[in-house]
């Protein structure tokens, strides 16, 4: 059987307390350097800290893409030099791998040789087994419960592996599992020799990490910044940072960002405030987006006593939502969502339920399910005012708050910071933390399966396990998760693949809103920049141009 390849709880109810950096305190943190070749590019995060630099980043998909992809590799990556199609997944740190004919629970991988760690050691399958073992062998002297916080859940099929040799490693799923090969993009390798030199201690190592990534961490100030320099011996010429430096500045309010990036105190902002963008460009900034796999949904709890336990009820508040309105919200930089992939996906096929606006249909479920103006069904939603992919959360949900609100669902919001908000994703509804919550809004990625679906919506993975928040649990889902993840074959992969995503939508255990385009805003002296098809980005290429 050949599958190869070479290549702290805060919450208010109506507002948000978090306040960012001052604007005028950026000028005297993050001082205009001379600018030598790349020069110097500082870059406006949403997020409210820096993510963590140990080789297991928190912050969601945002810390994967600033402190995770810059300082580290993994096995296998995607390909993010191509603007034009979703990004592919890639041969990174892995140079091949394949399945066992034998046992179709084994994948072996092929390791890259001459790889150097920014200590100097080198990378090897010890290497691998250290790294996999700081995070699931809990009786290991390297294993971090932190990172193994951000990892876990990631990759709910790993069971074990071994050194085959220098350069080859075994890796065991707990079931046969084509779906594998897409978890191992979140698994990134630190040097175990620092590690070591730093005394096992790994506090100290995420001040001063070691990856085999393009970037090196020169400076690192806790909710301040972070600044990364080149990797001069990076393992992959064509992938060698650009820049001279990136300063990474946690801004988590997008009228702040925004007014940085006007005053010149950055360089470049993710997610600009909608109504920002016409002006922006009228100034000669540049505004770059691309429609990439990438969902806006709330996620539903299923547990007893939830109002969304009537498939009626879930169809109904999809239909009520109006989401060409939250498209104009939005300045245009949204696609709505007819479910959970993209409408043109391969995979999205043809639903029985079609997703679209028409409140009088909503009504009219809602009124089945027992529902209607004395007896308005009542709700509470977890949500965060900014982070990670999340679009411009407060807006969208208020305007998703009066729809619903027309056709008899009141929704009530616990607006969390976004790491408290994150954190609690892998808690899961049952857990304290949820506070009673009945959804929580969580954007995330839908390019793969894995990534858009078995993670959430396979019983197996009720969260801690995975990211099943909810505790979603339908016999038929289970049964066409485990048809896919034994079918190896990439015809027949995909057309269980569309099975499932017309099952899924029909069943709604999502509100579906709407898929980002990932607007984000740089100065006229940004170059470099190739927007993939991707929530994940490529910043090597990226300088200043004189």
């Amino acid at each position: 059987m050949k599958f190869s390849s070479t290549f702290a709880h805060n919450s208010r109810k109506s507002s948000f307390p978090l306040k960012s950096l001052a604007v005028a305190t950026l000028a005297a943190l993050i001082p205009i350097t001379a600018m030598a070749q790349g020069g110097t590019v500082r870059i406006g995060m949403t997020a409210s800290d820096i993510p963590l630099t140990s080789g297991a980043p928190n912050s969601g998909f945002e810390g994967v893409r600033f402190t995770g992809m810059t300082l580290y590799d993994a096995l296998v990556s995607w390909d993010l030099s191509v603007e034009d199609r979703v990004a592919p997944l890639v041969p990174q740190l892995a140079s091949s791998w394949h399945v066992d004919e034998s046992d179709p629970r084994k994948w072996i991988f092929q390791l890259r040789e001459g790889v150097k760690f920014h200590d100097g050691s080198e990378f090897n399958a010890d290497a691998v087994v250290f790294n996999f073992d700081k995070v699931f062998n809990d009786q290991s002297p390297q294993y971090d419960a932190r990172q193994a916080a951000q990892v876990v859940a990631r990759l709910p099929a790993y069971e074990s592996i071994r050194k085959l040799d220098d350069y080859t490693v075994e890796i065991t799923t707990k079931t046969p599992n084509a779906m594998f090969i897409n978890q191992l993009p979140f698994m990134f390798m630190s040097s175990p020799a620092h590690w070591e030199a730093l005394n096992g201690d790994w506090e100290a190592f995420e001040k001063n990490p070691s990856g085999t990534g393009p970037f090196k961490l020169d400076v690192l100030v806790p909710r301040e910044r972070a600044e990364l320099v080149p990797f001069a011996e990076y393992w992959d010429e064509s992938r060698r940072a650009k820049a001279d430096r990136l300063v990474l500045i946690p801004i988590p309010e997008a009228n702040t960002r925004a007014n940085a990036l006007l005053s010149r105190q950055v360089d470049w902002i993710e997610n600009p405030p909608a109504d920002t963008l016409p002006m922006l460009q009228s100034r000669g900034y540049q505004i770059t987006s691309n429609g990439y796999p990438h969902i806006w949904p709330w996620q539903f709890s299923f547990l007893d006593g939830s109002p969304w336990l009537d498939q009626r009820v879930r169809q109904a508040a999809n239909l009520a939502v109006d989401r060409e309105s939250i498209q104009q919200l939005l300045g245009g930089y949204m696609v709505p969502a007819q479910g959970l992939l993209l409408p043109d996906d391969s995979a999205f096929g043809e639903p029985a339920f079609t997703i679209g606006y028409d409140p009088d249909a909503a009504r009219a479920l809602l009124a089945e399910a027992g529902y209607g103006p004395g007896n308005p069904l009542k709700a509470k939603v977890l949500i965060s005012a900014s982070g990670s992919g999340q679009m411009q959360p407060l807006q969208m949900n208020e305007l998703i708050q009066q729809q619903l609100k027309e056709v008899g669902i009141e929704i009530e919001f616990e607006v969390l910071v976004w790491e408290t908000l994150f954190n609690n994703w892998r808690q899961g509804a049952a857990d304290p933390a949820s506070l009673g919550a009945h959804a929580t809004n969580i954007t995330f990625a839908t390019h793969d399966p894995f990534a858009a679906m078995i993670r959430f919506i396979d019983s197996k993975n009720v969260a801690p396990v995975s990211l099943n928040w909810g505790h979603y649990s339908n016999v038929e889902v289970d049964g066409l998760i485990t048809e896919l993840q034994t079918a190896f074959d990439p015809e027949e992969n995909l057309r269980i693949y569309r099975q499932l995503h017309e099952t899924l939508v029909e069943d709604a255990p999502f509100l579906f809103v709407g898929h980002d385009t990932g607007p984000r805003a740089m100065g006229p002296k940004v170059a470099g920049f190739v927007q993939a098809k991707s929530w994940f980005q490529d910043l090597t290429p990226v300088y200043m141009a004189d």
